[in-house]
């Protein structure tokens, strides 16, 4: 079986050595499936099983295991070939949108050129010539709307300063027209697509943190759906974060509930509490992060490139086409008209949708908000109920010095060096006693 990447990423943040609290907590992982991941991740990349003796086990792995990995594993190369050819595709996909609009701008114009001079020399052969002037008028009009828009194809028109403000700032770059072009018909993906992750990964914290053991209401900022009067006596909403963190629930003389969650209070390495924000805050739908500049010049150039279309297709109705460039357009010309009714229409129906979706998130922020804040005011209830908690509040953590075996070395070489701490421990007590 093929090792998890989630696993596989907590392993390398954590450093290496881990527990199944750890990597359960770091990814959010279910625990019994954190735990299987690992054996699998163990047995597949050399790694090593160290066992305390309390009978916990921490994790070692080779700095190098991603190579062990990728050398053995064909689906793990053609991944990464994959990843790195999926990004130059979508590039190019995002921004083939821009190439297309100023593609169809251009071959409209100059259809509607043609076709002008079409009618134009039909109507001075009628009238017993003059065509000539017409025709020159014309010839001039298109080089210089060329000319006009071979700007929008070089991406950095303003290289310098703009490389200069983001290495001063920071930021992430500004995207260029072309990609902005993408980002006003289809927006820039889902904000929220992690959200899951997050969510279980500020449990996880939030339960380490308080070390391995909480009150319900504690997690409570972080879910959805509680019903009324979750506060006070309901709690079914603890169910999932017990089967994923392999917690249990304990009752205190008085009656109250808390949960103790031991595999979180294991930890291969003794670490500081984790910052971890004080409820699941999900993020606002954007129409598009490109700046307003290009949002307005994109917006402005598929309403040219539609009146265009429309324009055009009124003149194919009056011009006799007998071939060449007109013939091509009036062929694809159902396509360019469909291009330029979505260029706009698309982007319309996105920005409806998000304004009702960014309602429903920011009701569900204020919510959990809410429930947040009531932890900073405690009442008597909860104060107890967290004073309990802290009864089971603890961290093993798994040093060097308590380990009872570890795959490393040779059992017979263990042995020996068990010996010899007893041996040590035995002649230490017995120089006490003389003295």
């Amino acid at each position: 079986m093929d090792p998890n990447p989630k696993v596989m990423q907590a392993v390398k943040e954590l450093g290496y050595r881990v527990t199944v609290g750890d990597v359960a907590a770091k990814a959010g992982l279910d625990v019994n499936f954190a735990q299987r991941e690992l054996l699998t991740l163990a047995s597949e990349a050399g790694g090593h099983l160290q066992v305390a003796e309390s009978g916990d086990i921490a994790y070692l792995f080779p700095k190098n295991f991603s190579d062990i990995l990728r050398n053995k594993f064909l689906r793990l190369q053609l991944q990464e070939w994959w990843q790195k050819i999926w990004r130059v595709l979508f590039y190019l996909i995002r921004i083939s949108f821009g190439i297309v609009l100023v593609a169809s701008i251009i071959l409209i114009f100059v259809a509607i050129f043609v076709a002008i001079s079409l009618l134009s020399n039909n109507d001075n052969n009628d009238g017993g010539g003059g065509g000539g002037g017409n025709s020159g008028g014309g010839f001039s009009f298109f080089p210089y709307f060329s000319n006009d828009l071979i700007w929008l194809f070089y991406w950095n028109h303003d290289e310098p300063s703009y490389q200069q403000r983001s290495r001063s700032t920071g930021q992430k770059p500004e995207m260029n027209f072309l990609e902005s072009v993408f980002s006003f018909i289809f927006g820039d993906g889902n904000p929220n697509a992690n959200l899951e992750e997050r969510k279980w990964s500020s449990i996880a914290a939030t339960i380490r943190n308080n070390k391995g053991a909480i009150a319900a209401e504690q997690i409570a900022p972080y879910l959805d759906n509680l019903g009324q009067g979750y506060a006070i006596e309901y709690e079914e909403y603890m169910l999932p974060a017990l089967a994923r963190f392999d917690g249990r629930p304990e009752v205190s003389p008085e009656g109250q509930i808390v949960y103790h969650f031991p595999q979180l209070q294991t930890t291969a390495t003794e670490r500081n509490a984790e910052p971890v924000a004080a409820y699941l805050r999900e993020m606002v739908w954007r129409f598009s992060q490109a700046s307003s500049g290009q949002i307005m010049l994109a917006a402005g150039l598929g309403g040219v490139n539609l009146v265009g279309a429309l324009f055009l297709g009124s003149l194919l109705t009056k011009s006799a086409i007998a071939g060449g460039l007109l013939s091509l357009v009036a062929t694809i010309y159902p396509l360019l008209l469909l291009y330029g009714v979505g260029f706009l229409t698309i982007p319309l129906i996105r920005y409806f949708w998000m304004k009702w979706k960014n309602g429903s998130i920011e009701a569900r922020n204020e919510e959990r908000q809410q429930r947040a804040m009531l932890l900073n005011q405690p009442d008597a209830n909860l104060l107890q109920k967290l004073a309990y908690a802290r009864e089971f509040a603890g961290e093993n953590v798994l040093s060097g010095e308590d380990l009872a075996y570890s795959t490393e070395t040779e059992l017979t070489e263990q042995e020996l060096e068990q010996s010899a701490k007893i041996d040590a421990e035995w002649q230490n007590r017995i120089g006490r006693s003389d003295n």
